[in-house]
């Protein structure tokens, strides 16, 4: 009984040391408390012992078992599978191999590292190297030795174990044996920093009490959606927004809606657009009117009702066709009235001076020309062929810049006009009558073209 205090004090001490440790794994302690049963004979030695695992399980013959609880262990989860655990146990033995012994007192106290195979499983088979101290009777030994087992668990915290171990002695009079034990171990000590029920090893959000369902994370606004992936965690929602309500029902959630309580369309960020025109009510100025976004959503004005819009037409307030940007075009009727008005300005003899009595005419030709705003004229200047040709290709170019100047001064664009003159080289008549010559000494205005 003296050993059997010794063994107890020993393992008391083994759990107060251990307990101070930190607790960092989900369930890190496990107790097993159970039978042991030691088989001095299949240790590969002569009789009365035998071969190696010769009758292993032969438990009538060689098993030495004390029909009461006679073991206990306690081991602690280190990491990737590692434990380390102490064992007591003890018992009486009265079979040494194939011979019967006066009962003998057996007890062990026993250190190992245990290695499990598999975690989370049902089956968790475990193989272990450790030391340990047993005496029979009076006799005492150091050991080294081998551990295979595995836990069957029953739930989650309980499970049945079956172990054997090897136990080869340091000294020549306590004998290698085999020990085997079946227990019932329990885990606990696992750490639930939050409160929700979730170890902090299974537990993604262990500083934050939450849902089972989310592996411990919360869910705030109890919407079905983790706070972790909820874009809206503090407002219920819905999981096609990400957990974001859409009140307006539209199909764009509030926090990207610029009009979260009137439903609009997408494209317009949420927003109505009543007369259909792409810009949204809040900025059209004419909401029931479509219109486009570069006039704010209202119609581009037509002043003069032609069909081509104020900002495109030329002539806004002049009716004119599409053709021309909006401008009159300028009809074969206007171009014959134009040079009718243009051939009977009168010039001084010799001169590119104009007359007193040609105003009117030119104002004529003012008036004409400014129905036509976009139209460009050539002005042509043109001589008979009296004199020398140098000094009526002058003449003929100074007479046509001479009417434009004064069409210039009238108010009309000075980039609309053109001069040239082209001397005596396009006679409309012969040159050798009077008539004629008249006829050729001329001023022409032709719509420019280009």
């Amino acid at each position: 009984m003296k050993n059997l205090s010794r063994l107890l004090a020993a393992m008391l001490i083994v759990l107060v040391c251990s307990n101070v440790n930190a607790q960092d794994k989900n369930n890190p302690w496990q107790i097993t408390i159970g039978v042991n049963a030691v088989d001095f004979y299949p240790v590969g030695e002569d009789a009365p012992q035998g071969d190696y695992f010769d009758e292993f399980f032969n438990l009538t013959d060689h098993y030495n078992i004390l029909p009461s609880l006679s073991t206990i262990s306690v081991s602690k989860y280190i990491s990737n599978g590692f434990s380390f655990g102490v064992a007591g146990s003890l018992n009486k033995i009265d079979k040494f191999g194939d011979l019967d012994v006066a009962d003998l007192s057996y007890y062990g106290l026993d250190g190992t590292i245990k290695y499990t195979f598999t975690e989370d499983t049902t089956l968790t088979p475990y193989l272990g190297v450790g030391g340990g101290y047993t005496w029979v009777d009076e006799i005492g030994a150091g050991t080294l030795n081998v551990t295979l087992g595995t836990d069957v668990w029953l739930s989650e915290n309980v499970a049945l174990t079956y172990q054997f171990a090897y136990k080869h002695a340091f000294e020549d009079y306590l004998s290698k044996h085999f020990q085997h034990t079946l227990g019932l171990s329990i885990k606990f000590g696992g750490t639930d920093t939050d409160g929700d029920g979730i170890y902090d090893k299974d537990d993604a959000c262990p500083e934050v009490a939450g849902l089972e369902a989310f592996n411990g994370c919360p869910d705030s606004d109890g919407d079905g959606i983790e706070d972790s992936k909820d874009d809206c965690p503090n407002e219920a929602g819905l999981a096609e927004f990400n957990g974001c309500p859409d009140a307006d029902g539209d199909g764009v959630a509030d926090k990207d809606d610029k009009c979260p309580t009137v439903a609009g369309l997408a494209s317009l960020n949420g927003c109505p657009d009543a007369d259909g025109d792409g810009v949204a009510d809040g900025d059209d100025k004419c909401p029931n009117e479509a219109g486009p976004a570069a006039n704010q959503g209202c119609p581009w004005p037509d002043t003069d009702g032609d069909g081509v819009i104020d900002k495109d037409d030329l002539c806004p307030e002049t009716v004119g066709t599409v053709a021309n940007n909006g401008c009159p075009e300028v009809t074969e009727a206007v171009k014959k009235a134009l040079n009718a008005y243009a051939k009977t300005i009168l010039f001084d003899t010799g001169k590119s001076s104009i007359k007193e009595q040609s105003s009117e005419v030119l104002q004529n030709i003012i008036d004409i020309l400014k129905e036509y705003p976009n139209a460009k004229f050539n002005i042509e200047g043109h001589t008979d062929s009296v004199g020398s040709e140098t000094l009526n290709q002058q003449l003929s170019e100074s007479r046509a810049n001479s009417v434009k100047d004064y069409l210039v001064k009238g108010g009309i664009e000075a980039g609309r006009l053109s001069a040239a003159g082209y001397g005596e080289s396009k006679p409309l008549d012969t040159n050798k009558t009077r008539a004629g010559r008249r006829n050729n000494r001329r001023v022409e205005i032709n719509l420019n073209k280009d």
